[in-house]
């Protein structure tokens, strides 16, 4: 382009004008412009012109499209009040809004809303796509929300869906387990255990416990603990707890509860000396943990991406294969574990 602005004897603003048409060049000098960039074989870049569209028509509209960010939690005030879940709504707005999108906040449990009726707010909104956040309680969406992913493209953040399927980003909890469980044995520990509510390990398809498993495999077998499932029951008697641990003498445990600590200690072990804790979702409200960061904020940003992707490309409902994006776990040093030496 530089090349023809200076054999045209104008400037590059005017040959990117006259290229695109604009009646802002003299109907001579476009012509002329044309003429000059066919002869240097000068050919436009679709990718580029594509993205230069949309950042003019960001400049001139203020946004690129609407995203919905809709809060599948059974609490309305999960997206502020829930221990991870800000963090997916905090990722997803943050990336959506640096893209040049804005943002609308819905409730999925709203009382009163049809299928029909969703689709109807959604789409007289001038939404683009939705974004699915903080199911806890279930992978399945529910039937409301059907009509509008069917019109709309739609990604999961979080968990993955069945009963339909859909394209989701989250945290590798598998691969998350295993590396705890790994980092454990280098930290010389023999005897890991796993205390996990049964229904947080169903909601990710057991891929926590399939993680502790894989784990399992570095040990002998004698070293080998079944997994502690029973945490809500545990809640109200903890001589629950007591009997599995007391049956199995683990010398760390995996978890995602504070709770887990105040078990241990009532037992009158001391942490770490005597029992090491590794937080399965760690956390900054709680820094002294070791443990593993999920980066939930990062599933977040990466479903947006997903999301832009389908929209691009026209892509909308049921997906017949859905897309994961799965992201990797980072360790943190904390003061619940023994360090060699």
């Amino acid at each position: 382009m530089a090349d023809i602005a200076r054999e045209a004897g104008v400037s590059r603003n005017a040959v990117s004008l006259a290229l695109r048409n604009d009646p802002q060049i003299a109907p001579a000098t476009r012509e002329r412009i044309h003429a000059i960039a066919d002869r240097l074989g000068y050919q436009r870049n679709p990718a580029v012109g594509t993205l230069m569209s949309q950042m003019r028509r960001r400049s001139s509209q203020g946004s690129l499209g609407t995203l919905a960010l809709i809060n599948a939690n059974h609490d309305r005030n999960a997206i502020q009040d829930h221990p991870t879940i800000p963090d997916y709504f905090n990722g997803c707005r943050s990336r959506a809004l640096s893209l040049g999108y804005s943002v609308d906040t819905f409730w999925l449990h709203e009382p009163g809303m049809s299928g029909n009726r969703w689709k109807d707010i959604l789409l007289t909104r001038g939404i683009r796509g939705i974004l699915l956040i903080g199911m806890m309680k279930q992978n399945r969406i529910p039937e409301s929300l059907v009509p509008s992913i069917e019109a709309l493209p739609c990604v999961v953040t979080g968990v993955r869906t069945r009963r339909p399927a859909m394209s989701f980003a989250c945290v590798d909890h598998h691969i998350l387990t295993l590396r705890a469980f790994e980092k454990a044995i280098d930290l010389g520990y023999r005897r890991p255990g796993l205390v996990l509510d049964q229904e947080i390990d169903d909601l990710v398809e057991h891929r926590f416990s399939a993680g502790y498993a894989s784990g399992q495999l570095l040990l002998p077998p004698q070293d080998r603990i079944p997994p502690f499932f029973d945490v809500q029951a545990s809640r109200v008697d903890p001589g629950i707890f007591r009997r599995w641990f007391d049956a199995h003498r683990p010398d760390v445990i995996f978890t995602l509860y504070n709770i887990v600590r105040t078990w241990i200690q009532d037992l009158g072990m001391r942490v770490p000396e005597d029992v090491g804790l590794i937080q399965l979702e760690w956390r900054s409200n709680r820094p002294e943990w070791a443990g593993m960061r999920q980066h939930n904020d990062l599933c977040g940003s990466v479903a947006v991406d997903m999301l832009l992707r389908m929209i691009h490309n026209g892509e909308c409902g049921i997906p017949p294969f859905p897309i994961a994006t799965l992201i990797g776990p980072t360790w943190v040093d904390g003061s619940t574990v023994r360090y060699p030496g």
